[in-house]
């Protein structure tokens, strides 16, 4: 019995091998390989059946195209993209036309890419809270390492006394609230 096992054995394992072989047998076509895209992290995943996560929803969104561009710039995509969880509070185009003028552009230049993701990062926390687990006077610790403060009023949820929630979208790595003000780290 064991003289036949051992060639049966040699003789599937060499089968199995030539059946995971990279090379084409003869007169077989070969595949051609794509080549890698720039996107190399997460946000380089394509998934058109899964819900969409942070990023895939501000990029979808007419409101938050300077928000985009901004994360493009300091280069948080990847993260953002990641599975979190987050909660984001994302300015829209209007919150951040209120800023003093040159203010944006002057954050989007190369040498400000630190100053730009720290302030990004002011708007993001890790985990998910949920509006009903927001309270009046609640600190919630940012990305960046400091805090914002919520105020609920009239039914209002208020971030830091001056940018209003004015929207909720949920994402597949966490949540998402409209605020129509940029926050602004405290200064160290």
């Amino acid at each position: 019995m064991r003289k036949i096992t051992v060639p049966l054995l040699c003789f599937l394992s060499l089968w199995l091998a030539g059946c995971n072989s990279n090379e084409p047998a003869q007169g077989e076509a070969t595949k051609t390989e794509i080549a890698p895209t720039s996107n190399s992290g997460q946000s380089g995943v394509k998934d058109d059946l899964s819900a969409k996560n942070i990023v895939q929803v501000a990029v979808g969104s007419k409101d938050h195209t300077t928000l985009v561009g901004a994360v493009k710039a300091a280069s948080l995509v990847d993260a953002l993209s990641n599975a979190g969880p987050f909660t984001v509070f994302a300015p829209t185009n209007a919150a951040f036309d209120k800023l003093p003028a040159g203010t944006l552009e002057g954050l989007l230049k190369p040498d400000k890419k630190e100053a730009l993701a720290d302030i990004l990062q002011y708007h993001v926390s890790v985990g998910v809270f949920k509006e009903e687990q927001l309270v009046d006077g609640q600190k919630i610790g940012q990305v960046n390492g400091d805090n914002i403060t919520i105020t609920k009023k009239d039914g209002k949820i208020i971030v830091n006394g001056t940018a209003n929630v004015i929207g909720t979208v949920p994402a597949s790595n966490g949540i998402i609230y409209v605020i129509d003000g940029v926050l602004l780290p405290p200064k160290k």
